[in-house]
Order: C-alpha cells, then structure tokens, then sequence
C-alpha cells in the first residue's frame, strides 16, 4: 500500500474524527520533520567544531539517542492514515467488495492488538525511568552528558497511542463498508489504481509549475 492509497471524506461523524485525528497526526510528522533537521544542525555543529576549534558538540551521541524516536516514532500514525507503510499485498490486492472488507479489518485488527501491547511495554519501560522523588525525575540518563531518558522513553507509548487511535477508527470504518456493503469507505486508505496514482502526481507537478510562475 506504500505511497498509492486515498483517503475519502464527507460530513458523517467518522469523517470528522479521522479529519481530527489527522490533524494531530500532521503536527507529530511536522515534530519528526523538525527532528531530522536537528539531526543534521547538530551534525554540521559537531563536524565543524571538531575542525575549526578541535572541540566537538559535547554529548553528540546523547543528543542523538533523545532525537531518534521522534523520527523514528512520531510519524507511523500519520503514514499509516495515507497507507503509506509498505506491506504485502499479493493476497489483498486480488480481493474487492465485502472480502477485501474483512480482510483489511482482520489484519487492521491484530495490529491494534500487537501494538496495544507494545503500548503497554513500552509505558511500563517508562515508568522505570521516571521517578518524582529523584533529580530531573530520572532513573537512568545518558552516558556522556547524563541528559534524562525519560523524555525520551515516553515519546514511544505517546506516539503508539495514536497509532491506536488510527487503528480503531480504520476497523469502524472497514466494519462499517463490510457490514453495509460500501464500495469506497471514509476514514480508510483506498489503493489507487496505476492511471490513478499516475493523475494525481501529474497534478502536483501541475500545481507545483503553476505556483513558481505566479512566485515569478
């Protein structure tokens, strides 16, 4: 399903959720986006002090390690709204009508219970680090400049939330097009034929040459 899904809305309360949950799901991939830009400030900091002044960023790595699950975590709810998390779809993609139906609710489902758990681990692995009683209310901190983990350790559970959020509002919107027969469901990645996916990106490109013109 990577990169050829849609997502259809209109004015029923489903819509409206996953237009709502969409739009915290942005803000988290705008975080991640901002991460992966650190990354690369914190990157030409480092390299040029090691060179010009013989004095690299302190704690390099440790800043790496706090970074990382933003960009690793804080945009999965937000691609798997546009279907854009790669998957196998020699079975799937043969299938139309009410089957399709239940086989996306069945594989949506079993993800939310898969990351329900990991919720659940990765808040209690949270929860060993974070402490009220001790100095920046951490456990454990990093090795080199003793920056707290907890900060860190809670992004995953917080981002996985969501997902679940997203996962939830998928299986009502899947059950709804199983149940009643639906043949483009709201609040459900739709797989885009070839001609389809072909429009839509000569559309961009369209937008994308006209804006420059009106820029000139």
């Amino acid at each position: 399903m990577a990169g050829g899904a849609s997502v259809l809305e209109d004015g029923s309360r489903l819509s409206r959720l996953d237009q709502n949950l969409h739009k915290l799901e942005r803000k988290f991939a705008l975080v991640s986006g901002f991460a992966v830009f650190s990354l690369m400030v914190l990157a030409v900091g480092s390299v040029g002090g090691r060179n010009l002044f013989n004095a690299p960023l302190p704690g390099y790595v440790d800043w790496i390690e706090q970074v990382m699950p933003l960009i690793a975590f804080m945009g999965v709810a937000y691609t798997q709204r546009d279907g854009g998390h790669i998957r196998m779809d020699i079975l799937i993609g043969k299938l139309r009508g009410r089957a399709l139906w239940s086989a996306e609710f069945i594989t949506t489902f079993v993800m939310l219970i898969v990351m329900l758990a990991l919720v659940y681990g990765s808040f209690s692995h949270f929860l060993r680090s974070f402490d009220f009683a001790r100095p920046l209310w951490s456990n454990d901190s990093s090795i080199d400049i003793a920056i707290p983990l907890w900060p860190a350790k809670l992004l995953v559970p917080v981002a996985f939330s969501v997902l679940c959020a997203r996962f939830a509002l998928q299986l009502v919107g899947y059950g709804r097009a199983m149940i009643h027969g639906i043949s483009e469901p709201v609040a459900v990645p739709l797989v885009m034929s070839a001609a389809a996916q072909a429009a839509e990106e000569a559309l961009h490109v369209t937008e994308f040459d006209v804006d420059k013109k009106d820029a000139r």
